[in-house]
């Protein structure tokens, strides 16, 4: 319900409540037969809205006795693995571009350790051979 919503039935209560005393008894009678009807049928309570339950989130992860709370637990449950997987895979990414360094340092070492003239070096063979000397690697 909007803001609208709930201004107008505050409005209706009063209005109701106003003239309460001057309505026949018939009538009072069909309000509290249909009151309790309308009871009957209400459906349970919704949960919090998500805009409170995202406060209460944040207001939890900060508060260290709520942390370690058996709901704090389930976070920290979910929250650990999920921070290990992340600096699991950045290690890995460093893992690798280290490695790959490492491959073209070699290379790069290879090729200027051995006696080749300058021109063997502007030739499209030469990146061929190069290429294919990496695959075999």
């Amino acid at each position: 319900m909007n803001t609208d919503d709930i201004n107008l039935a505050y409005k209706l209560r009063h209005a109701l409540n106003e003239n309460l005393d001057a309505l026949p008894a018939s009538t009072t009678e069909r309000l509290a037969a249909a009151r309790a009807l309308a009871l009957s049928r209400k459906k349970p309570d919704a949960p919090a809205s998500a805009l409170s339950s995202r406060k209460d989130w944040r207001r939890s992860w900060f508060d260290v006795d709520a942390l370690f709370s058996g709901a704090g637990i389930g976070r920290l449950a979910v929250a650990v693995p999920l921070l290990a997987l992340v600096v699991g895979l950045g290690g890995v990414y460093q893992y690798e571009q280290q490695q790959q360094i490492a491959e073209l340092a070699e290379l790069d070492a290879a090729v200027l350790a051995d006696e080749l003239p300058l021109t063997a070096y502007l030739d499209h063979g030469f990146n061929a051979y190069v290429e294919s000397q990496q695959r075999q690697q």
